[in-house]
């Protein structure tokens, strides 16, 4: 069977959208090697990430840690995150949404490496 997901391609990547129904949104994300995206937070959802392969940098609120394949952290609707890739290979994540509304202009940025702050 082909794969028919579409492809989002970013500058710290891409992700593909396995599921898109009204209770929940669940992505693959792949962050490539030395890359991070913004820091970010949403008014709207919460989300739940795990992380396939590699070891996630992540950043939120005030904490940075680390979380390594396998291993999974739940994101707080609100909270400033981010995630980050200091590796040599692929970080791979899947991340499940759950919310009022999961639409990407639910994305407020404090910083971005990209130059895509609103404002």
């Amino acid at each position: 069977m082909a794969n028919d997901l579409e492809i989002s391609h970013r500058p710290w990547g891409h992700y593909e959208v396995l599921l898109d129904d009204p209770e929940l949104k669940v992505k693959r994300i792949v962050v490539n090697p030395g890359q991070r995206l913004s820091l970010q937070r949403h008014q709207q959802r919460r989300e739940h990430w795990f992380v396939a392969a590699g070891t996630a940098r992540v950043t939120l609120d005030e904490q940075e840690f680390d979380v390594g394949a396998g291993d999974s952290l739940d994101i707080p609707l609100g909270s400033w995150h981010r995630v980050a890739n200091r590796g040599t290979m692929e970080l791979v994540l899947v991340e499940t949404q759950t919310g009022s509304y999961f639409g990407e202009d639910d994305i407020e940025r404090r910083e971005d490496d990209y130059g895509r702050l609103e404002g």
